[in-house]
C-alpha cells in the first residue's frame, strides 16, 4: 500500500498548506537574497547606498502613476482573497463521506462508523470502540480508537480486527483497500477505594 493512500487515514492531508507555506518561503527567500546582491555592491557600488524609495523608483511611479495604483490595488484584493481562502480552508470541517453504492443506495458516514464500532466491540478485550469515517467517496479511510481491557491479548485482538471487522468493511463498501489508522488505549478500571 502507498504512503499517500495509508496517509488519508491518519489525518488531514496538509499538501496544500505545505505547497503555499514553500512557496511564500522561497518568495522571502529570493527576496533576501536580492537585497544581499544589491547590499553588497554587486549591481554597482552606489546602488547599495541609495535610499529604500529609490529616486528612480519614485520617478518612474510619478509618470505612471495610475497603472501603478491600479497595480497595487489588484495585488492587494488578490493577496487578500489568498489569505481568507487559505484561512477558510484550514477551519473547513474534514470531510465525511457518504458512499453511493448502488444508484438507489446511499450509505452515510455515520452509519458507517456505527457498523464498524459495533462489529470492533464484539471482539473479546475491546471495552469500547470509536470509529470515524473521513476521507471522500471515492477513497474512504476509517480511524479507529480501541479501548483495551486489562490483559487482553494484543495480537490476538489485532488479527480478529483485520480478519474480521475490517475485511468485512471493505466487503460491504465495495472496495479492495480501505485505509486504516488504530489507536489502542487501555481501557482504566474502576477506582479501587482503600479501607
Amino acid at each position: 500500500m502507498s504512503r499517500s493512500v495509508s496517509a488519508k487515514a491518519l489525518g488531514r492531508s496538509t499538501g496544500t498548506e505545505r505547497i503555499l507555506t514553500v512557496l511564500i518561503g522561497l518568495l522571502a527567500l529570493l527576496g533576501g537574497i536580492a537585497v544581499l546582491v544589491i547590499g553588497a555592491g554587486w549591481l554597482g557600488t552606489y546602488r547599495g547606498r541609495r535610499p529604500l524609495a529609490d529616486p528612480l523608483a519614485l520617478d518612474w511611479l510619478a509618470q505612471h502613476a495610475l497603472p501603478a495604483r491600479v497595480g497595487a490595488l489588484v495585488l492587494g484584493v488578490l493577496l487578500l482573497w489568498l489569505g481568507l481562502w487559505w484561512f477558510f480552508r484550514s477551519l473547513r470541517p474534514e470531510g465525511r463521506p457518504d458512499l453511493e453504492l448502488d444508484h438507489d443506495l446511499v450509505v452515510t458516514s455515520s452509519a458507517i462508523s456505527d457498523a464498524v464500532r459495533a462489529d470492533a466491540e464484539t471482539i473479546d478485550g475491546i471495552g469500547r470502540a470509536r470509529v470515524r469515517a473521513v476521507g471522500d467517496s471515492e477513497n474512504p479511510a476509517l480511524r479507529i480508537t480501541l479501548w483495551l481491557n486489562e490483559g487482553t491479548d494484543l495480537k490476538r485482538v489485532w488479527e480478529q480486527l483485520d480478519r474480521t471487522v475490517l475485511a468485512r468493511a471493505r466487503e460491504s463498501l465495495g472496495v479492495d483497500v480501505l485505509p486504516t489508522a488504530v489507536r489502542l488505549e487501555l481501557d482504566t478500571a474502576a477506582p479501587q477505594r482503600v479501607r
